[in-house]
């Protein structure tokens, strides 16, 4: 897989929870009475969890194939 893609995938979080605060700097929509500030942050932790284990998976499987020991 092209390591640009893996690079975009690893930053994006960082680049929505760290310079995204114009989009998540307000109040509403609401869920369950949480602002929104706060479930786009959590939203993003677990965003963030399932991407860095798509790319480390992805490395895995890589460097199985590199090796020859692929199944």
């Amino acid at each position: 897989m092209n390591s640009i893609l893996k690079f975009v995938l690893l930053v994006l979080p960082y680049v929505f929870m760290t310079f995204g605060f114009g989009i998540y700097d307000r109040q509403y929509p609401e869920i369950g009475g949480w602002p929104f500030f706060y479930w786009y942050q959590l939203v993003w932790i677990f965003l963030a969890a399932i991407l860095t284990s798509t790319v480390y998976a992805i490395e895995k499987h890589e460097h199985r194939v590199n090796r020859g020991t692929d199944m």
